[in-house]
C-alpha cells in the first residue's frame, strides 16, 4: 500500500494512499502532537521535537525535526485554513530552512490539503500541496518530499497494526 504521487498541474503534488484504519484514527494521526511525532519523520535518524498545533480554522502550527546525528534541524509552520473533523483538513506552510538550508523558498507559502474518506474500515488519504509556482513545486519535489512522506505512512501502518 505505498503511496501513488502525480503531478496534477505545473504548481501541484498530489499523494493518495490507503489504510487499513476507521478514518476517524487517519484523522486523528494527523491531528493530534503526540501521534503525529511518532510516525511524521521522513528517514530513518530523525526525531520531531517540536510539535505544535492548534486545530482550528485561524490555528498555528509549528513542527520542526532534528537530526539525531548532526543536530541539524528545520520546520514547517502555518496556519489551518479548513478543518471539517473527520473529512477534511487545509493549512498553509512555511518552510523553515533551521541550519539544514534547501533551495525551498521561505517567503512563499503552500497550501496542503487533506481529503478523508473510508470504505470498509478501510481509509483513502488525498493530500494535494499547491506551490505558489512550478520552481517551488520542482524543488520540494526534488527534497525527496514524497519518499519521506511514504516511509512516514509506512510508520502509520505499524501504528495501526499495533492498536488492533
Amino acid at each position: 500500500m505505498s503511496a501513488h504521487v502525480t503531478l496534477p498541474s505545473d504548481r501541484e503534488v498530489r499523494v493518495t494512499r490507503t489504510f487499513n484504519a476507521p478514518r476517524q484514527l487517519v484523522w486523528d494521526a494527523h491531528t493530534k502532537p503526540a501521534l503525529v511525532q511518532k510516525w511524521q519523520l521522513g528517514p530513518p535518524g530523525w526525531d520531531m521535537p517540536v510539535c505544535e498545533m492548534d486545530v482550528r480554522v485561524g490555528g498555528k502550527y509549528k513542527w520542526q525535526w532534528k537530526s539525531q546525528e548532526n543536530g541539524k534541524s528545520f520546520g514547517f509552520h502555518g496556519v489551518f485554513t479548513d478543518v471539517n473533523e473527520p473529512s477534511s483538513l487545509a493549512h498553509e506552510e512555511f518552510y523553515d530552512p533551521g541550519d539544514t538550508g534547501g533551495d525551498m523558498p521561505t517567503d512563499e507559502s503552500c497550501l496542503v490539503s487533506l481529503d478523508l474518506s473510508e470504505a470498509n474500515g478501510v481509509t483513502t488519504l488525498v493530500c494535494t500541496m499547491r506551490f505558489a509556482s512550478k520552481e517551488s513545486r520542482d524543488a520540494a519535489v526534488g527534497t525527496g518530499m514524497t519518499n519521506g512522506m511514504e516511509m512516514g505512512y509506512a510508520r502509520l501502518d505499524e501504528m495501526f497494526k499495533k492498536a488492533a
